[in-house]
């Protein structure tokens, strides 16, 4: 099975998209064909200056390969830098309805959140998803229970663009994602670059612990002396995330053994210490090499995608490449 999944650079990495998504990409590499991209035309979205995403994307890729992407076992690219991409966006975009792009739920959402910024590329950014898994073929796509909806669509897609022209490419599956919602720091929504309510991975240590000190924590617990609500407690979440001892915390966190300060210092040293081997790799890396690192797998991607875009083209009738 090819596995096909993508991360946008519009801010550092944060342990939502570790536990979210990447810690699941590493553990696929063993088992599957990967291609892992860096999403910069999907950054375009919300901020359209490309400019402003550079370092963004060394910080991405470089995080990626941090956690534990292996650039010899899976194909990490950039993917402006497979612009066969566009073309294929541009073709399915031809077969699908409007009203299928419209009902999609997160556009409301994002639309919401970019009041200023409502554009074409925000509505249809569904299909270039569906166009970064069926460039490479995917056929399963690791996904959280948020991004089903997109994925349904892209199916439903794919089986019309089979059905009018001819069965170019594999329906793709959900991988679902088994992680809960990580909440940010403000302990009301999901950890978010754009909110700035994360915990980040690679960064140092002091940073850490100012992320994790920042947190809200149980806000029905006025005093260290009053017992404590672990269930509703951000901090006693993330706990029962990361410690296998867990329930000896919210033990302790009901009769008030511990108090909320004294949790969020034990959770930022075991992220701390969680995140070391992390930061080592990291602190290796250079502009020069995760370049070439994403050179080289954006050229494996694209003899890929120049493949796809011949079938697909032959399909909906269109001439041959000149440079075939």
């Amino acid at each position: 099975m090819r596995i096909l999944s993508g991360m946008r650079p519009t801010g550092r990495f944060h342990l939502g998209n570790y536990l979210g998504a990447a810690k699941n990409w590493v553990e696929l590499q063993s088992k599957y064909e990967c291609f892992y991209f860096v999403a910069d035309y999907h950054a375009l979205t919300t901020e359209p200056d490309g400019h402003k995403a550079e370092d963004n994307v060394f910080d991405l890729t470089a995080d990626l390969i941090s956690v534990g992407i292996d650039p010899k076992r899976s194909v990490l690219y950039l993917q402006s830098k497979v612009p066969e991409v566009a073309e294929l966006f541009l073709l399915l975009s031809m077969v699908t309805p409007l009203s299928w792009v419209l009902r999609t739920p997160t556009f409301k959402d994002m639309a919401k959140q970019h009041p200023d910024n409502v554009n074409l590329g925000l509505l249809s950014y569904p299909i270039l998803q569906g166009a970064d898994i069926l460039m490479v073929k995917g056929s399963g796509v690791p996904v959280g229970k948020d991004q089903l909806a997109h994925l349904e669509l892209v199916r439903e897609v794919t089986r019309k663009f089979n059905r009018t022209y001819a069965p170019v490419f594999p329906e793709p599956r959900a991988l679902l994602t088994e992680t809960n919602l990580i909440k940010g720091t403000d302990g009301k929504q999901r950890m978010s670059k754009t909110v700035g309510n994360i915990i980040g991975v690679t960064d140092e240590p002091e940073v850490i612990r100012k992320q994790v000190l920042s947190m809200v924590t149980d806000v029905k617990r006025p005093r260290k002396t009053d017992p404590g609500h672990p269930r509703s407690c951000n901090v006693c979440a993330y706990y029962k995330l990361l410690f296998d001892d867990w329930e000896h915390y919210w033990e302790l966190c009901r009769k008030a053994q511990i108090g909320c300060f004294d949790k969020k210092k034990l959770l930022a040293e075991r992220l701390i210490e969680m995140f070391l081997p992390f930061r080592e790799v990291r602190a290796e890396l250079s502009p020069e090499l995760v370049t070439r690192i994403l050179d080289e797998g954006s050229e494996r991607a694209r003899n890929v995608a120049r493949q796809t875009l011949r079938e697909t083209r032959q399909a909906v009738g269109l001439p041959p490449y000149l440079d075939r």
